[in-house]
């Protein structure tokens, strides 16, 4: 997959393929799903700064722009950085507003299986071979730890349908050593492999893992 970056030479196709992208993934779902995109593509188009990745605004100009109340606004922003959309980068203090990001990787990962419905052409223009990890360093082959059953189970299948070669090499080795107090463990073949999820791949990990069951809050990965 491409990674989009809306800036230089080709900037605003970039923006008109995110938009796009965004488009498609809400009329193919429900109404919620389709209130919830369009809320998020009217800050984009009206106050995101795309050289800097920031949106800054204020929960009252949101209500505004959007035509809703203050609590749907604190809504529907949990539910976009749940999904891990929206990335807070700076926390608000002293009265200034938070600066948030937008997490383009996870979009276009979020919205792939309705490439299609744009075009052919779209899907070869930001498709391609998924992106790589951030090192280029594979681990060895070994045994691969069961992950058929419970949350981990069902957050490896996801990650398997976003990147099934970045799966295989990464998390499928990991092993489920349970959920207390929301906080998922999970067991990694060596000491390598544990920091190399830990700086690299923990932003999509955990966001697997919250979909597959909101109430895990955290995952930490311990050592075999």
């Amino acid at each position: 997959m491409q990674t989009i970056r809306a800036v230089g030479r080709e900037a605003a196709s970039k923006k008109y393929d995110l938009l796009s992208a965004m488009m498609a993934h809400a009329l193919a779902g429900d109404q919620h799903r389709q209130r919830l995109v369009l809320r998020l593509m009217a800050l984009i188009t009206a106050r995101y700064n795309w050289q800097h990745d920031e949106l800054t605004i204020g929960q009252r100009e949101i209500a505004r722009l959007w035509c809703v109340d203050a609590r749907t606004v604190k809504r529907d922003m949990a539910k976009l950085r749940d999904l891990g959309w929206v990335e807070v980068k700076r926390q608000g203090a002293r009265g200034r507003v938070s600066v948030l990001g937008l997490n383009l990787e996870r979009i276009m990962l979020d919205t792939r299986r309705e490439w299609a419905n744009i075009g052919e052409d779209f899907v070869s223009r930001v498709g391609g071979p998924a992106a790589e990890p951030v090192s280029q360093v594979i681990p060895f082959p070994r045994s691969v730890a069961p992950t058929t059953k419970g949350v981990w189970g069902e957050a490896c299948r996801r990650l398997a349908d976003e990147d099934q070669g970045l799966c295989d090499s990464w998390f499928r080795a990991l092993a489920d050593g349970g959920i207390e107090q929301g906080c998922l463990t999970l067991i990694a073949p060596s000491r390598f492999h544990a920091n190399y999820v830990r700086s690299h791949l923990m932003g999509r990990l955990l966001i697997a893992v919250r979909r597959s069951d909101a109430e895990v809050e955290h995952v930490r990965i311990e050592i075999a």
